[in-house]
């Protein structure tokens, strides 16, 4: 393959947030490097396709969305897999696929450019002014205009050492960026239109313990959260994955205090048995999540929380389940999400007794998503008469869609406005509750980029 002009290349990201800022970094650098973006696989040179290995159903769909990939190519274009799959099965997936013409894991992505150099055949001369960030964003399967909310990613790997997860094993132990480079990505992204901004991380509460950082009495997060809330054009900022015992008092007072903040708690407790968390390694029991939820309430009422658990991990009794589903109607979580136990290779439950036969284990997950459901559409019926500070995200099939402080991006429920562009922030009364949605009639339009009262939960 040899071509005579910037060849365009194509991403489709798959997992987790975390995923999507390593798509958006390896865009930037190939874009600086003089690539194009292509917006589908048959109009690029390159595809590449950024994988998910965290458990036996992410790996199935990464290999899945490969041979699509393959398939929707156009002629002589290269077919390229990054990636947690391709960190830590790359020689297997070399031999397997045939179809994949380069395998290049987490620990590579400096050696991209070069990778594609080599496979393109083109010889840029690279001089010039640097891309702004959003053109950057272009490169990932955006719809145009880009989202005005942006993934940021504090830290890298984990140091926990929980029995079901493969992650340190992919990413490594916990190694954290140091706070001013992470200021200077929001103010670029900022200056570029961005109004909202997700903190992303492993274990994002014990961001800096690494590296030294953090002097104040609240640790590293919260000395990270006041310095890039000074950020000009910053409307919100929303932290996802909070390890449960991390989440200490000056953590929750400055969620709740701090205007620019979401009050917005992704607390990660995996299950609620006492018994059964001390086999994952993990801290925490049906009383110690409800005293922590009503600590985050107390300090925030109108907070909002999300969990997820694992179902049928080995060893998981009836009794367990059943008191996963007592604490679930106790807890009242806005959101919550359910997954079956993979066994990981490394991982210490790989060879625990006591699996649990996979057809029962769907009956769990159905009937404990049947109670959250319940729930979720209560609290969400809870909002019906509030007026709730929205951000517009997109219009979908001629409908504005947005979010309060109360979803997060991807993964919770949205808010249909009507009327509304992407990017504005808005007032409006909350008039309608459909399970997971809202539906809101807009009542004043406000200023993009301004701190809200009292962090934009209600009016």
């Amino acid at each position: 393959m040899k071509v005579h002009t910037a060849p365009a290349v194509h991403i489709t990201t798959l997992g987790c947030s975390k995923n999507q800022v390593d798509s958006e970094k390896a865009a930037a650098m190939l874009y600086e490097a003089g690539y194009r973006p292509a917006d589908s696989a048959g109009r690029a040179d390159v595809v590449m396709v950024n994988t998910c290995a965290f458990i036996e159903a992410a790996r199935r769909e990464s290999v899945e969305t490969i041979l699509e990939m393959e398939q929707a190519r156009a002629d002589g274009a290269r077919l390229v897999v990054m990636g947690c799959m391709a960190q830590r099965y790359g020689a297997e997936l070399e031999e397997a696929l045939d179809e994949v013409d380069a395998v290049v894991g987490l620990d590579r992505y400096g050696e991209l450019v070069g990778i594609l150099d080599g496979m393109t055949g083109w010889t840029p001369v690279r001089i010039g002014p640097r891309r702004p960030a959003m053109d950057i964003l272009e490169l990932v399967n955006r719809p145009a205009p880009a989202f005005p909310y942006a993934y940021v990613k504090v830290a890298e790997g984990c140091d926990k050492t929980c029995a079901f997860c493969a992650i340190p094993l992919i990413r490594g132990p916990q190694r954290s960026r140091r706070p001013a480079d992470i200021r200077e990505e929001i103010e670029l992204l900022c200056a570029d239109g961005v109004s909202e901004i997700v903190l992303v991380a492993q274990d994002l509460a014990a961001y800096g313990r690494d590296i030294g950082a953090g002097s104040g009495s609240g640790g590293a997060i919260v000395d990270l959260l006041r310095f890039v809330s000074e950020v000009e054009g910053l409307a919100r900022l929303r932290l996802l994955y909070l390890y449960p015992t991390e989440v200490r008092a000056a953590l929750i007072e400055e969620m709740a205090s701090n205007p620019k903040l979401a009050a917005y708690f992704d607390l990660s407790l995996q299950h609620a048995s006492r018994r059964l968390l001390r086999s994952m390694r993990r801290p925490g029991s049906t009383d110690s999540h409800l005293n922590l939820i009503a600590r985050v309430r107390a300090a925030e009422p109108e907070a909002a929380l999300r969990s997820s658990f694992i179902v049928g991990y080995p060893g998981e009794t009836e009794d367990d389940v059943e008191e996963l589903a007592d604490f679930l109607t106790a807890a009242e979580l806005d959101w919550a999400g359910f997954f079956p136990y993979s066994p990981e290779e490394g991982t210490g439950a790989v060879g625990l007794a006591g699996r649990i036969d996979p057809g029962e284990v769907s009956v769990r997950v159905r009937e404990l998503t049947r109670i959250q459901d319940e729930v979720t559409a209560r609290r969400n019926f809870e909002q019906v008469g509030r007026t709730l500070t929205i951000l517009i995200d997109q219009v979908e099939d001629g409908i504005p869609v947005g979010r309060s402080y109360r979803e997060a991006p991807d993964i919770d429920g949205m808010i249909c406005l009507d009327r509304g562009a992407p990017g504005e922030w808005v007032e409006a009364e909350v008039t309608g509750s459909y399970e997971t949605d809202l539906v809101a009639e807009i009542r004043r339009f406000s200023r993009a980029g301004a701190v809200f009262p009292n962090g934009g939960r209600t009016a």
